[in-house]
């Protein structure tokens, strides 16, 4: 596991400065502790962190072929890189190293852009072919490895973390408005885009290359929907899921498993369990609060497979700490759980250095909530009359005051109610969205609002329910969501969390070949009357403890609602202060101030709404603050 970064002048005569690269290098230091190295040549460089994971002694980068013609960087791991290279050597390819990143190299030499399809893994890649004079950036097909680019037509910098580019000489800093307007309705902005306007995000699946003009961007892979009956379709399920664990559990340094006590890590770690050759190391966070504690069922699964189990139970100091994640993210970002998904790394980095998770399960096999409510009004609530919903239930749940609990009847009914407001079109992710179009009227300035006036922040996923076609609505969710959510707002929460400790996460429900299988499923086969994931518990039904079988989807979060109205009280009072908005110019501060007050007094919940405006505070006073 590494961090990648580089920068290319158009022009040819200009010569990149490796103090440059240097500087690039040392800003992601935490993706890759173990080691550093940085090629230049003319107006070429790259540079990488490593982590060591695979080839210890040998797997240095920048790493060439044998006669130095191609230079590559890469940030991820490539599971099926053995068989690769033998194949290759069969082909006359000499190797010198055991790295799986060499393999890249010579199978970029033999099948140019197709050596992408040849490769199962999560990747971050660039490649310099001298010869041809041409650079080629890729990223694995889930998105699972960051790469962001920024080209302005006199240079194209690259790099794993935004805050690589913006070591960078002549990077400009302006903030995309759309994007803002994307992340404060769904705390996280959505690919291609990033929050500054010239700085973009390679999709998943794709690659971009760099001939002497403009780069040019290409699709490798497309992810096709297509459900249909299939004989045997939970033996095939086992099948992919085991050999996607099994590859996942190659390594030369100590190797562990995330368990939250959810079926997607338990089933993870009931099949290292049967893989590994000793005890699966597994880890867990817990909270004070019981509606919000999983820890009972995470030791339910670590004592049937008699895992050398970790627990930690959250007692941080919230500001400290909110400061300290915050500081970790290049872009505004919204998501609550970054605090125990760091947590949980930092404890897993203790006593390994790569970690599984149960990431994707959910999007794949159709597990969350937002699921079940797509299906409850498209079967009843969409043809009750208007008169009693306008009449009676979006009053009942505007004058309902939240719950303290991590869920409840009250909660669930608020969300549900908030969510049916929204335009249908926009299936399941209306239960997704943290800010409607009457919000966003009163809380951008004017100024902002009449530049955002044309702007449709639900455009993407629009679009991604376009590219699904003429399919079910659970596999069309479903593909927004791998599309959208999970690229944008899991994983990138996940590599950020992770990488701030130096450890690698692998998530094997995000092998291509299990993905690909799950979008063949009919929609009974993930969601059967109030069951979710039907398909897979019934399958691995006797790997799971009847207690992981029997409970509904949880989440993995934090009570950020009492964070905000204890410690993290005067931060926020702090950060969204009138007057500090004001100035900025891009919100309404009184409108800001009213919402503060509500949270305060408890007569409604505006946590999200809250910590995204305070996250993006934070950015802009790092980031912003001076920059002219």
């Amino acid at each position: 596991m590494c961090g990648i970064c580089g920068q290319l002048y158009c022009d040819r005569q200009r010569r990149v400065q490796p103090e440059t690269i240097h500087r690039m290098c040392q800003s992601i230091v935490h993706r890759g502790p173990d080691d550093q190295g940085v090629y230049v040549n003319g107006h070429v460089g790259l540079g990488s962190r490593r982590l060591e994971v695979i080839d210890l002694q040998t797997g240095h980068q920048p790493m060439a072929n044998e006669d130095e013609s191609v230079w590559i960087v890469f940030n991820g791991e490539i599971y099926n890189y053995r068989s690769l290279r033998e194949e290759l050597k069969i082909n006359g390819h000499r190797f010198k190293t055991r790295s799986d990143t060499e393999s890249i190299v010579h199978a970029y030499e033999e099948f140019g852009e197709g050596c992408l399809e040849k490769l199962n893994g999560m990747f971050a890649l660039a490649i310099w072919d001298v010869p041809r004079q041409r650079l080629f950036l890729a990223r694995d097909r889930l998105g699972i490895k960051p790469l962001y680019y920024y080209f302005d037509g006199k240079q194209l910098v690259f790099g794993s973390e935004l805050k690589a580019i913006l070591q960078a000489p002549g990077i400009e800093r302006s903030v995309d408005l759309v994007a803002l307007n994307n992340y404060l309705t769904f705390e996280y902005i959505p690919s291609p885009r990033s929050i500054f306007q010239k700085v973009h995000k390679l999709e998943p699946g794709h690659y971009l290359t760099w001939d002497g003009g403009d780069p040019v961007k290409s699709s490798y892979w497309h992810l096709s929907v297509q459900a249909n009956d299939q004989q045997d379709s939970g033996r095939r399920l086992r099948e992919l899921m085991v050999d996607a664990v099994r590859l996942r559990l190659v390594s030369d340094v100590p190797l562990g498993s995330f368990l939250s006590g959810g079926v997607d890590s338990s089933i993870v770690v009931a099949l290292m369990a049967q893989l590994a050759d000793g005890p699966v190391k597994t880890f867990s966070i817990g909270f004070k609060d019981s509606s919000y504690n999983e820890l009972e069922y995470a030791r339910a699964v670590a004592e049937r497979y008699a895992t050398d189990h970790h627990e930690y139970v959250i007692e941080a100091d919230a500001v400290e700490l909110t400061e300290k994640l915050i500081s970790h993210f290049d872009e505004p970002f919204g998501d609550f759980s970054i605090f125990p998904t760091y947590l949980v790394s930092q404890m897993a980095r203790q006593d390994v250095t790569v970690a599984l998770t149960g990431d994707g399960g959910d999007e794949l096999f159709g597990g969350y909530d937002t699921y079940l409510a797509q299906r409850f009004d498209r079967r009843f609530y969409h043809w009750w009359p208007k008169a009693i919903k306008k009449g009676i239930f979006e009053p009942l749940a505007d004058r309902l005051t939240p719950r303290e609990k991590k869920k409840g009847l009250v909660n669930i009914f608020k969300r549900f109610i908030q969510g049916a407001r929204l335009p249908g079109e926009l299936s399941h992710a209306r239960w997704m969205i943290f800010l409607t179009q009457a919000e966003r009227m009163l809380l951008f300035s004017p100024e902002i609002r009449d530049q955002l006036a044309q702007s449709d922040p639900y455009d993407f996923l629009r679009q991604h329910a376009q590219d699904a076609g003429q399919v079910d609505d659970i596999n069309r969710s479903g593909y927004v969501d791998v599309k959208s959510y999970l690229v944008d707002d899991i994983l990138v929460k996940v590599d950020r969390m992770s990488m701030a400790v130096s450890l690698e996460v692998r998530v094997p429900f995000l092998d291509h070949r299990v993905v690909e299988f799950s979008f063949s499923l009919p929609p009974d086969q993930k969601i059967r009357g109030l069951q979710t994931k039907y398909l897979l518990k019934k399958t691995m039904n006797d790997l799971l403890p009847a207690a992981i079988r029997r409970r509904d989807k949880q989440g993995f979060s934090i009570p950020i609602k009492n964070w905000l109205r204890d410690q993290l009280r005067p931060m926020m009072t702090d950060l969204l202060a009138e007057s500090r908005l004001r100035s900025q110019g891009f919100f309404n501060g009184a409108y800001v101030s009213r919402l503060v007050d509500e949270h305060l007094r408890g007569v409604e919940n505006h946590s999200h709404k809250l910590w995204a405006l305070m996250v993006f505070e934070s950015w802009y006073q790092a980031y912003m603050k001076n920059t002219g």
